[in-house]
């Protein structure tokens, strides 16, 4: 348990960080539950910088469910192109159906019926109950770790996060659970670049590989071509693509089973969902 002088310390350190050096990011400008859920699928496994003007970009051409819902998944494919993991465009679309058709239009406010969304897991749903809703609820992701592990585990390896779960709880400043958590995350994604990386030392930490020459580049190029091609012949995709056939026709086995796409004969036809 930490004492209340200690608590008081920690809280006045990442606020007086954030109130001078805090982001100015365009979904912290709104509380918009569309807008929030869908800056945190965007988020998920992407840096900060790479979301930004994607995000922009969106919320332009889909404003709200409604939009979202009405618009083909080859339209929502088009715009997510560059993020990557585009298994979570496909799981707001599908959101969006379920927003129109389980809520009648309105986004559910419990943590249970949000961890129930496409690609929606608990941190994310908490992160979503706290910047749209400001609800005081406890949750962990990369840069909230970094903070807890560089301050109350400088000493340790392998940190596991059911030790930090109850440090962020006591810490929590439950009056603005919403500009605290922003405020931890700012402090945090300064000390990874920092400090090299408190995250390192956490038992959960998985460094990510190059995105240049792997598959997830691969199923992106194979969306991308089907995309703008919706008549392409699989040998033409496959010298498109400059790949071997094999990892070709596997992706291709694979985003079907998805459901990102349906074949009729030769052509590759964008699933509506």
């Amino acid at each position: 348990m930490l004492t209340p002088e200690k608590v008081a310390a920690f809280q006045k350190l990442i606020y007086s960080y954030y109130r001078e050096y805090g982001r100015i990011l365009p979904w912290r400008k709104v509380n918009d539950p569309y807008h929030i859920l869908v800056s945190e699928m965007m988020l998920q496994q992407t840096q900060v910088e790479r979301v930004i003007e994607k995000y922009k970009q969106f919320i332009r051409v889909f404003p709200d469910f409604a939009s979202l819902n009405m618009a083909p998944l080859y339209q929502v494919l088009e715009v997510w192109h560059g993020l990557g993991y585009n298994r979570r465009a496909v799981a707001l679309k599908k959101t969006a159906r379920i927003i129109a058709d389980t809520f009648n239009g309105m986004f559910p406010r419990h943590l249970k019926d949000l961890m129930a969304l496409p690609g929606v897991g608990r941190a994310t749903a908490a992160a979503i109950s706290a910047f749209a809703f400001n609800e005081p609820v406890v949750f962990i992701e990369t840069n909230v770790r970094s903070v807890f592990i560089h301050v109350f585990f400088q000493d340790e390896k392998d940190v596991k996060d059911n030790d930090i779960y109850p440090l962020v709880e006591e810490t929590l400043d439950r009056s603005d659970p919403r500009e605290w958590y922003y405020a931890l995350m700012d402090y945090g994604a300064m000390l990874k670049k920092n400090f090299n990386n408190p995250n390192r030392k956490s038992a959960h930490h998985q460094q990510q590989t190059p995105f240049e020459g792997s598959n997830r580049q691969l199923r992106g190029m194979i969306l991308k071509i089907l995309i703008e091609n919706p008549t392409i012949s699989e040998s033409e995709l496959i010298c498109k693509v400059k790949r071997d056939s094999k990892s070709v026709q596997k992706n291709l086995t694979q985003l079907e089973k998805e459901g990102f796409f349906q074949r009729r004969g030769n052509e590759f036809i964008i699933s509506s969902v």
